[in-house]
C-alpha cells in the first residue's frame, strides 16, 4: 500500500518539474532562425521587465504580437497592428531571408520587418533592456531593423522621433483608434519645424491640432508643464547634418516612462520607480491648446471670456462670426504699418514701434536670426516683412514674416513677444504714461518729508524693543532653549543621528549650485543632492545671515529624528561644522502638496481617490505624532507646503521646527506664538493656547483647500469672508455647499463621500477647541467607522474684522505670517 502512495507523489513532483521548466525555456531572451514563438510563449528582455508575445487588447479577441512593460496592460509597441490575427494560430519567426514574419495558421504573411537586401540565416532577434526589439546580422553585427524606429502609439526612453531636413522622412508616433482597437488611428505626433524644432499633433496627418512651441535647449517653451519639472528629461539631438530627432531618459536608473498618444488626441505620461506606478500625468488640450482658436491675430487666454481677443492694433476681420464665438477667421490690422505706407505712396510717417506682450506662446513659423537680444529689435524694423520679434536665451532671435497664427497668453511659463504696431497706436498711451509720471512724481515729493521722520521714530522704537526683549528674554521654553543652545555648540550630543561632513554635502549639492535648488524658506534654501552610493536627498541648509532658524532646527533634530513613520519625512541626519547647519532628508520628487492643488495644471492630475489618500495619509501622520510615537508632539505648523509627496503620492508630514513635544495637558500656554497665518486655530492666533486639537484645526483647514483647490487665504480680498472656511460655511448654510468642490475633481460616483469629508472638515475648525474631535476619531469618520456625523457648531474666522479688532489682538501676541512664511517671533525672517 505503501509504494503506490509514494509512486503517486514522484508522478506528481515529475509533472510539477516539467511545468515550472516548460514555463521557464519558453521565457527566452533571443530569437534565432531555428527558433520561433508560438501564440503561449515569449521572449524576455534579460531582466524579465520587457516581453515580446501575443496578447489581445480589452474587450476584443483579435490577437496582436507586441512588446509590453511588466504586464500586457502596458503594451509599448505592437507588429501588426493594421493586420489582426483571428485566432491563436499565430506564428514570429525570422525567415530564409533575415526579416522577422508573422505567419497565421496557413503561413500566410500577416506582417513582416521588410527589410531588403537581408539575406542572412544568421539573424537573430532581443529585447534589449529599454524595451526595443533589435534584428541582428550574428556575422556582421550589423543591425537589420529595431522596432524603436518603427513606433505605434507608446514612447519610452531612448526611443527617438526624429526628421531628416534633406529627405523629410519622419518617424512619427500614431495613436490608436480606441482600447479595443490598436490600428492605425486618428492623431499622431512628429517633429517640425527643425531650425528651430517643434513636437506638432496632427489630426488624419494633415490638420495641425497642437503644437509645443520650439526647443530652447532644456525644454519646449509652449509647453507650460515642462516648467514645473514633471517633464524634464528631454532633450534634442543630431545626426549629422540632416537628421534632428527628440528623446528622452531619466537620470535616475530606477525610474521608467511611458509616454502615450491617446485615441482621443491627448498626451499621457505614466512614471515607474522600481517598477511600480508612481506619478501619471495628464496633457489634457483645452480650447487654446487647440492649433489656431483664435485664427490670424488672435490671442487665446483660458482665464478670459470670452477666451478670444484681437491683438492691440488689430480688430476682427469678421465681427458677427466673433460674436458667434467663431474666431477662425481672425483679426485684422486698424493702421497699416510705416512700410505699408511708403509702399503706397504716402508721405514719411514715424518709425513703428513694438508692443511688448508678457508670458506668451509665441506664433508657429517661427524664423531665426543670429543676431545678439539687443540688435533683435533692430534687425525687424529694417526688414518691413518681420511683424513680431522674441528672443530666448537658448533659442536666441525669433522673428516672424507670416500671419500670427496659434498664439496664446500664459499664466506662468512662455516668453516676452514683441508685436510691431504703427507709432500712432503709441500715441494716446504715452500722454497718459507721461502724466502718470508727472503726478508721481509730485506724488513722491510730498510724502517724502513726512516719510522721513517715521523711519526715524521707527528705528528707534524698533532699538528700544530689541534692547528690551534681549534682557527679558522669553518666559516660555527658557530651559529647552539653553538646551538647545548647548546642543549647537556640542553637535557630539547628536550620537542617535547620523552626522555627515560639510564636503560630502557640498559635493552631492555640486557646490550648492542654484540649478539644485528645491525651494526656500524662513530657515534659508533646501537643495536637492545625490550621494556618492546614488541616494537622493534633500537638503535643509540654515541661512547664515538668519537671525532666526537656530533654535528651530536643532529642535527639529531633536524631535523628527525620534519619530518613525510611513507618513512623517525621514531625516538621514545632519551636518553642523562652523557656521553651517544643515538637515539631510531623503527626497521627495513630487515635491510639496501647494504644488498640486494650487496650480491650474498640476491639480487636474489630482483625482478624487489621489487626494483623500493624502488626506488619510496626513491624519496617519498626525495620530502617530499625537498618540503613538515615543514623544507626543504637537507639530504647529500643518499646511499644504509642509506636506511632501514620494514618487507614489504618498503624502509624508515634514517641517518640525515648530513642533512641540506634549506632556498631555488639556491646553499649554505661551507667549511665543508660531505658524502661519490662516492654519492657526482662533484658541492659539488670539490667547496663545495650543493642545493637539490645534493640529486638529490645522487639519480642517487643509481638508478644506485639498477639496475646493483654494488657499485658505484667498479670500482677503473678499466683502464677505476673512478665509476659505467662511466661505465654505456660509455655502453650507445656504445648503449649496456643492460649489465648493474643485472643478477638477470627477464628482462622479464619489460625492456623497467628499460632501462627507465637507462635513469632517467643518467639525475640524469650529471655533471653541473642545468641540473638535481628536485625530483618532477623525481617522475612524474619514474610514467610515463612525457612520453618524454630529452637526458642525459654529467655525471660526468666518466674518471679518474690524482693524481695530486687529490691532488690538496683534498687540497681545506676536505677529502671524501669511499663507506662504513660516514666523517665529515678531521679527520677519
Amino acid at each position: 500500500m505503501v509504494f503506490p502512495s509514494y509512486t503517486c507523489l514522484l508522478n506528481a513532483l515529475f509533472i510539477v518539474f516539467c511545468i515550472i521548466f516548460l514555463g521557464l525555456t519558453s521565457a527566452r531572451d533571443t530569437l534565432t532562425y531555428s527558433q520561433s514563438i508560438r501564440d503561449s510563449e515569449i521572449v524576455t528582455s534579460n531582466d524579465s521587465v520587457f516581453v515580446l508575445g501575443f496578447f489581445s487588447p480589452q474587450n476584443s479577441t483579435h490577437r496582436y504580437v507586441g512588446i509590453w512593460y511588466l504586464s500586457d496592460s502596458n503594451v509599448i509597441w505592437i507588429a501588426n497592428r493594421d493586420q489582426p490575427l483571428l485566432d491563436s494560430s499565430g506564428v514570429l519567426k525570422i525567415s530564409k531571408d533575415g526579416n522577422l514574419v508573422l505567419v497565421d495558421g496557413k503561413n500566410h504573411a500577416i506582417w513582416s520587418s521588410n527589410v531588403s537586401n537581408t539575406a542572412t540565416t544568421n539573424a537573430t532577434a532581443q529585447i534589449s533592456r529599454y524595451g526595443n526589439l533589435v534584428l541582428k546580422d550574428d556575422s556582421t553585427g550589423r543591425t537589420i531593423w529595431e522596432s524603436f524606429e518603427h513606433p505605434c502609439d507608446a514612447a519610452v526612453p531612448t526611443m527617438k522621433i526624429s526628421a531628416n531636413k534633406v529627405t523629410g522622412e519622419k518617424i512619427q508616433f500614431v495613436s490608436r483608434k480606441s482600447a479595443s482597437d490598436p490600428s492605425t488611428g486618428y492623431f499622431s505626433a512628429s517633429l517640425e519645424r527643425l531650425h528651430a524644432p517643434e513636437v506638432f499633433l496632427w489630426i488624419n496627418g494633415t490638420r495641425p491640432y497642437w503644437r509645443t512651441g520650439p526647443w530652447n535647449g532644456r525644454i519646449f517653451i509652449g509647453t507650460p508643464l515642462m516648467s514645473t519639472g514633471y517633464l524634464y528629461g528631454w532633450s534634442v539631438g543630431y545626426e549629422g547634418n540632416d537628421i534632428v530627432y527628440l528623446t528622452y531618459s531619466f537620470a535616475d536608473p530606477s525610474s521608467f516612462g511611458i509616454l502615450t498618444l491617446s485615441p482621443e488626441g491627448k498626451i499621457k505620461l505614466v512614471r515607474y520607480y522600481n517598477n511600480k506606478k508612481g506619478l501619471t500625468l495628464d496633457l489634457g488640450i483645452s480650447d487654446c491648446d487647440v492649433y489656431g482658436t483664435c485664427g490670424a491675430f488672435g490671442s487665446c487666454n483660458e482665464q478670459s471670456s470670452p477666451i478670444c481677443s484681437c491683438l492691440s492694433g488689430f480688430e476682427a476681420r469678421n465681427q458677427e462670426e466673433w460674436r458667434r464665438k467663431n474666431w477662425t477667421g481672425g483679426c485684422v490690422r486698424k493702421v497699416p504699418l510705416q512700410c505699408e505706407r511708403f509702399n503706397n505712396g504716402s508721405e514719411a510717417v514715424q518709425e513703428d514701434r513694438f508692443l511688448k506682450l508678457e508670458t506668451m506662446k509665441v506664433p508657429d513659423f517661427a524664423e531665426r536670426l543670429d543676431v545678439e537680444e539687443g540688435q533683435c529689435g533692430t534687425q525687424c524694423l529694417k526688414n518691413c516683412s518681420c511683424l513680431a520679434y522674441a528672443y530666448d536665451a537658448g533659442i536666441g532671435c525669433l522673428y516672424w514674416t507670416r500671419d500670427l497664427v496659434d498664439l496664446q497668453k500664459f499664466q506662468t511659463a512662455g516668453i516676452d513677444l514683441y508685436i510691431r504696431l504703427a507709432h500712432s497706436e503709441f500715441q494716446s498711451s504715452n500722454a497718459q504714461e507721461h502724466t502718470n509720471k508727472r503726478r508721481g512724481k509730485e506724488l513722491i515729493i510730498g510724502i517724502t518729508a513726512a516719510t522721513a521722520g517715521a523711519i526715524i521714530l521707527a528705528i528707534c522704537a524698533y532699538l528700544a524693543i530689541r534692547r528690551f526683549h534681549s534682557r527679558k528674554g522669553t518666559a516660555e521654553d527658557s530651559g529647552s532653549e539653553k538646551h538647545i543652545v548647548t546642543a549647537v555648540q556640542k553637535p557630539a550630543k547628536l550620537d542617535e543621528l547620523p552626522l555627515f561632513e560639510f564636503e560630502v554635502v557640498e559635493n552631492a549639492t555640486n557646490s550648492f549650485h542654484l540649478a539644485n535648488t528645491l525651494g526656500k524658506g524662513g530657515f534659508g534654501p533646501v537643495y536637492k543632492g545625490l550621494l556618492p552610493d546614488g541616494q537622493e536627498i534633500a537638503v535643509k541648509r540654515l541661512s547664515r545671515a538668519s537671525g532666526q532658524g537656530v533654535e528651530e532646527f536643532m529642535n527639529e533634530v531633536m524631535v523628527i529624528s525620534k519619530l518613525q513613520h510611513r507618513n512623517l519625512v525621514k531625516l538621514l541626519g545632519c551636518c553642523i561644522e562652523g557656521d553651517e547647519k544643515m538637515l539631510i532628508y531623503e527626497f521627495m520628487p513630487n515635491k510639496s502638496l501647494d504644488a498640486f492643488i494650487f496650480d491650474p495644471l498640476r491639480r487636474k492630475l489630482l483625482d478624487w481617490t489621489k487626494r483623500f489618500t493624502i488626506v488619510e495619509g496626513v491624519a496617519r501622520g498626525l495620530l502617530y505624532l499625537h498618540r503613538d510615537s515615543r514623544l507626543k508632539i504637537i507639530h504647529r505648523d500643518l499646511k499644504a507646503s509642509n506636506i511632501l509627496l514620494d514618487a507614489d503620492m504618498n503624502p509624508k508630514i515634514s517641517d518640525f521646527g515648530l513642533a512641540r513635544i506634549y506632556k498631555g495637558e488639556d491646553e499649554v500656554n505661551t507667549k511665543r506664538v508660531v505658524g502661519t497665518y490662516g492654519y492657526m486655530s482662533p484658541e492659539y492666533a488670539m490667547e496663545g493656547l495650543f493642545s493637539e486639537k490645534s493640529d486638529v484645526y490645522s487639519f480642517g483647514v487643509l481638508l478644506l483647500e485639498i477639496i475646493s483647490g483654494k488657499r485658505n487665504t484667498s479670500f482677503r480680498n473678499d466683502d464677505q469672508s476673512l478665509s476659505l472656511i467662511g466661505y465654505a460655511w456660509n455655502l453650507w448654510n445656504e445648503e449649496n455647499i456643492r460649489v465648493l468642490v474643485d472643478p477638477e475633481i470627477s464628482v462622479s460616483g464619489s460625492e456623497n463621500h467628499i460632501l462627507r469629508c465637507i462635513h469632517i472638515a467643518f467639525l475640524c475648525v469650529q471655533e471653541v477647541a473642545k468641540t473638535r474631535p481628536t485625530m483618532t476619531t477623525v481617522l475612524s469618520m474619514l474610514n467610515s467607522e463612525i457612520s453618524h456625523l454630529p452637526p458642525p457648531r459654529q467655525v471660526a474666522f468666518v466674518q471679518k474684522q474690524s482693524s481695530s479688532s486687529l490691532e488690538s489682538s496683534s498687540q497681545e501676541n506676536n505677529c502671524n505670517s501669511n499663507n506662504h512664511v513660516t514666523l517665529t517671533d515678531i521679527q520677519g525672517r
